[in-house]
């Protein structure tokens, strides 16, 4: 299924990386659009891990009312020794049978992961004499993909812990099990080949290094990456211009996004760190380039 996206210039700010109550975010599509448009902003992008679930209801609540809703996903890949790199994919077929097949098989591994998790949380909850949490009690608080923040609002609503931080550094953390990941190699390809475009998310989640950095992003435009998503909540100011440089210079595009899931303390959608604000302007060749890919493809 083809996805037209139209324009919706009804402000100067965007952002490209947000979280519905389909993956780890605690607001559904429609809330998400709601905080938009109360927030000023003239488009997102819903890039649930591992889900597009959230994508067409996004689309059908931003016509309603003058968002655009830019599709989008966000997978968890490996690249080399370096795990949990996150890819974002913008524009890409989110109606795919074979996309959603793949997708559906990695929601069920992760659900089999977040009962393992809490079965080991539960562990320790019941050496410091508390009483266990049930499955039934976090999946409520997702709509597809149960995951750790579940987890944790679960635990936050219990009393057990004060905030999302606590609950991760106190017992998530502890309590991991290990993810199973796409291979770069095949998660870039994957998103080009449904017409998508790939943005490398948060780059300083895999390395502050600038020369690893470089090396890194230089090795994944050569397996098709489109491009960085400079501009984020993780990175510091002179981080984000580092990044700039090295996106410029391998000639990639530069986005933008603040990584909202709502249940982070003091951060807001539309604002990365530092209050910084997303133009409108990176929209611009990321859309240009969605639109070749529909056409060439």
């Amino acid at each position: 299924m083809d996805i037209m996206i139209q324009y919706a210039p009804n402000g100067n700010y965007i952002d490209l990386h947000v979280h519905s109550s389909f993956s780890d975010g605690c607001l559904s599509p429609l809330e998400l659009v709601e905080r938009a448009q109360a927030q000023g902003l003239s488009a997102i992008a819903i890039a649930d891990h591992d889900s597009v679930a959230g994508v067409f209801p996004g689309i059908a609540a931003g016509e309603e009312r003058g968002i655009e809703v830019v599709p989008a996903i966000e997978l968890s890949v490996q690249f080399k020794s370096y795990k949990d790199v996150h890819l974002l994919g913008y524009g890409l077929d989110c109606g795919d049978s074979g996309l959603l097949e793949r997708l559906n098989q990695l929601r069920e591994r992760r659900e089999n992961r977040s009962r393992d998790i809490l079965a080991a949380v539960n562990e320790r909850l019941a050496w410091e004499g508390r009483d266990e949490i049930g499955f039934e009690e976090v999946s409520m608080l997702a709509r597809e993909t149960i995951g750790r923040p579940h987890i944790a609002r679960a635990m936050i609503g219990r009393g057990f812990a004060g905030s999302v931080e606590e609950a991760f550094r106190r017992y998530l953390v502890p309590c991991n099990v290990p993810k199973l990941y796409w291979p770069m190699d095949d998660a870039i390809a994957t998103i080009r080949r449904l017409g998508g475009v790939a943005v490398l998310a948060h780059p300083t989640s895999i390395s502050t290094l600038r020369p690893e950095l470089r090396s890194i992003i230089s090795e994944l435009a050569e397996l098709g990456l489109d491009g960085v998503e400079v501009f984020n909540s993780m990175a510091q100011a002179e981080e984000m211009a580092v990044l700039q440089r090295i996106t410029g210079d391998l000639g990639l595009l530069a986005t933008g996004g603040s990584d909202f899931h709502g249940i982070e303390q003091g951060q807001e959608m539309g604002r990365g760190r530092g209050g910084i604000r997303f133009e409108d302007a990176l929209l611009v060749p990321l859309k240009a380039l969605i639109e070749q890919r529909r056409l060439t493809g």
